[in-house]
């Protein structure tokens, strides 16, 4: 049996990851289970947080500015939103070894959560194809699943972001 299709996008913040992931599985017919993350912006523009968005629908709170929690520059991450959210949803799809994961992404405030961190370390030895996204800069965890065994990291840029969807699915089918 073959290796489990592991990509992960990585690029700067802003470059276009989390379009990749949705337009690509817009694409896809078969089964995807997971999250992606959305900012919260406010009537003028300015950035007040994040959600975290469930391929089910799901969504809830990831990050906002002003509130209590553990910090991530200005936003103060909401573990437990994240974990009923985020957690939940690549959860159920690890129960179906052929559904596509979907994580979006693999990023500081993700990894405050001990219970994410430990669900990665499932999915990197799991049969589920996986389409991730994972933050750019260094950071020692996030380093530890960029190498791991059967990763594909695939830089997201101005140049092939419009390109990336329709390649990605026709590797994933």
């Amino acid at each position: 049996m073959a290796d489990p299709l592991r990509i992960l996008l990585t690029g700067p913040p802003g470059c276009g990851k989390t379009t990749v992931i949705l337009r690509t599985r817009g694409l896809l017919s078969h089964p995807a289970a997971g999250f992606y993350t959305e900012e919260l912006r406010s009537s003028e523009g300015g950035r007040l947080g994040f959600d975290v968005v469930a391929l089910d629908g799901r969504r809830g709170p990831l990050a906002r500015v002003g509130r209590p929690g553990p910090q991530v520059g200005k936003y103060a991450v909401d573990l437990s939103s994240f974990e009923d959210v985020g957690v939940r949803a690549v959860e159920a799809g690890l129960r179906e070894p052929h559904t596509l994961l979907v994580i979006d992404e693999v990023g500081k405030m993700e990894l405050l959560s001990a219970a994410f961190v430990t669900l990665l370390e499932r999915t990197f030895r799991s049969p589920n194809p996986l389409l991730g996204t994972i933050l750019y800069r260094p950071h020692p965890l996030a380093d530890s699943f960029r190498r791991a065994p059967g990763v594909e990291l695939i830089p997201v840029a101005r140049q092939n972001r419009d390109a990336l969807p329709a390649e990605l699915a026709r590797r994933f089918s």
